[in-house]
């Protein structure tokens, strides 16, 4: 920990040593994730002429990624990044390829595109994740780590967008299983660049003994439990944020508004959080993370509710973008939290778990609003997808017991969680009265340190972003 460094920012994050080829590798990869959907979405529509097909093809697609991802965060952090996350990315790559492939054969069966399309959901590489876990060992302490979060999950809030506007791109001249090549070409080259760089070699493989233990007893137990906030709300702003997405083009529908005034709304929401997490990285807080998450959700959770009252699209605009302020601070939070929870050499597959949380969340809100939207009022069903954050901000925020090293051998994981320092408090004084920035007094947490992260790190801390 660096208690004598000037204050954080952003630039500082990126002059850590080998930060920015690391990251910018990371992001190429990523890329993938935000041009592959709509590209596969074509390149299965052209194939079979069905949108119920392609949609069900997708849906498998994007099922086995989602779900399977705390498996294959297992494996990195089981071998490493690269013995485990290079084979992973070119095997997806080869699937991604497989799939273009069959798509341009005309009469392919559905059930060939199926199989396929699982398999290549099955090897995506958790890049998100393990680029946290990264950060997590490269800064020396939980101020840079925030903005270190803020500023990826900001980027990837990026790649989202910029992804289906290079496949757009790539289309005009190309078929759209070029689209699927090109994800292929970008996770492979991604990951290449990535597991290469200096950076990845501090995610060193977990002992197998270490590994097996952790899980098992009262500190698999009790990492569970402390995992269970992040986890939660998590889920649960997927579940708010995939029903908007239906609400608004609903919104829009029921006024003859037309599809401009949907991509305004919903770029509010994205402005909203693109500006939120920077702020939240800017912002050198007083209160732990656990103490700041449930007023995050129930931030975002209140902004929907009030979205429901709005009167037309101008009002609409507002309240989402006001929605989307607590967007980016909220999952940044969640990922600290669980890379705070996470036993020594389960940080990647702890993030994971988060990320599942949001993109299942995601899964299961659009299915559920659906089925509200026809049968309730619109304010009704806005108020419902706000009342799913607010509930996420009712779930107790539990604390695993931290793993220490003294004189170089780490202790059990498995130690009471009521074993806190008795300087806990006094140490985060002294980190308080050693900040330059202004710091918010409001929500301030005593149980919040100077050593809140397992002290077994080489360079500790970790941040956020929803992605596969």
């Amino acid at each position: 920990m660096s208690t004598h460094a000037p204050r954080p920012s952003y630039a500082a994050v990126l002059r850590v040593p080998h930060a920015r080829r690391t990251f910018a590798a990371a992001l190429v990869g990523r890329l993938s994730y935000g041009t592959v959907s709509l590209a596969l979405m074509l390149s299965l529509t052209r194939s079979t002429g069905s949108y119920a097909v392609a949609g069900t093809v997708l849906a498998i697609f994007g099922a086995t990624g989602v779900f399977l991802s705390p498996y294959r965060a297992a494996l990195v952090d089981r071998h490493g990044p690269r013995r485990a996350l290079l084979p992973m990315a070119l095997l997806y790559a080869a699937l991604l390829c497989t799939l273009a492939a069959v798509c341009r054969q005309p009469g392919t069966p559905a059930a060939v595109l199926a199989a396929t399309a699982a398999f290549a959901g099955a090897c995506t590489p958790p890049l998100g994740p393990t680029m946290r876990a990264v950060w997590a060992e490269l800064l020396p302490d939980r101020a840079m780590l925030q903005r270190a979060y803020s500023l990826d999950g900001v980027a990837e809030e990026l790649l989202f967008v910029s992804g289906p506007l290079l496949v757009g791109v790539v289309i005009g001249f190309a078929p759209p299983t070029a689209g699927v090549v090109l994800s292929a070409v970008l996770v492979a080259a991604g990951t290449l660049a990535f597991v290469t760089s200096p950076a990845a070699g501090v995610l060193r493989p977990a002992s197998r003994a270490k590994d097996d233990s952790a899980p098992s007893g009262r500190g698999g137990a009790g990492q569970g439990r402390a995992l269970l906030q992040p986890v939660v709300v998590a889920a649960c702003v997927g579940i708010s944020l995939s029903a908007v997405d239906l609400l608004v083009v609903a919104f829009a529908a029921q006024r003859g508004l037309g599809g401009g005034a949907v991509a305004w709304v919903l770029a509010a929401l994205s402005a909203g959080s693109a500006v939120g997490g920077l702020l939240n990285g800017a912002i050198t807080w007083s209160s732990s993370a656990r103490a700041r998450l449930p007023f995050l959700a129930a931030g975002l959770g209140v902004c929907l509710v009030a979205a429901g009252l709005a009167s037309g699209v101008g009002t609409l605009v507002v309240a989402v973008a006001c929605a989307g302020l607590f967007v980016a601070p909220a999952l940044t939070t969640t990922y600290l939290i669980a890379d705070e929870s996470a036993a020594p050499g389960h940080r990647t597959r702890a993030g994971a778990w988060v990320n599942t949380a949001v993109n299942a969340g995601g899964s299961a809100g659009a299915a559920a609003v659906g089925l509200l939207v026809e049968r309730l009022p619109l304010p009704v069903c806005f108020a419902v997808s706000g009342a799913v954050a607010v509930a996420a901000a009712l779930v107790p925020g539990r604390r695993r017991a931290r793993v220490r090293r003294a004189a170089g051998t780490a202790q059990s994981s498995s130690e009471p969680e009521s074993s806190e320092p008795e300087s806990s408090e006094s140490e985060s004084e002294c980190e308080s009265s050693e900040r330059s920035a202004v710091t918010f007094p409001v929500f301030r947490s005593t149980r919040q340190s100077c050593s809140a992260l397992p002290e077994d790190r080489v360079s500790t801390s970790q941040a956020a972003s929803p992605s596969p």
